[in-house]
């Protein structure tokens, strides 16, 4: 009986390893497309991305080396990540809404400079 607990706990330890492994290579790819993400949404998805696989790698490790403090460190890990990924946005959101509202002075001062023309073409 004690032989059939030895081979589930070895089987596990496999498959968590393979869990890791199998993360390791996902948050790799998502660190890559962070770099050459064509858009910001991208970077910041995958930024999200990133921290949620991290999560699940503290809470496996926390499995396999039976420490309770592993948890703990993961709750705190998914706030900070949460608030990372939040102020971001935020930050985009305000350079995005500059950009725009510059773009729309500047339209408004090509159409004010197109009626002045005309205005002086008239005379």
């Amino acid at each position: 009986m004690g032989r059939g607990i030895e081979s589930l706990e070895k089987a596990y330890d496999i498959f968590f390893t393979g869990a890791l492994i199998v993360l390791a290579v996902l948050v790799i790819l998502c660190l890559v497309r962070a770099i050459i993400g064509p858009r910001v949404a991208d970077r910041i998805v995958s930024v999200n991305m990133t921290g949620t696989m991290v999560i699940v790698m503290i809470a496996i490790l926390a499995l396999m080396l039976e420490e309770g403090y592993l948890a703990d460190i993961c709750l705190i890990y998914a706030m900070i990540s949460f608030l990372a990924v939040i102020v971001l946005v935020k930050v985009y959101m305000g350079v995005y809404l500059e950009e725009k509202q510059k773009g729309q002075e500047d339209n408004n001062a090509v159409i004010k400079a197109e009626k002045g023309e005309e205005a002086q073409d008239r005379l």
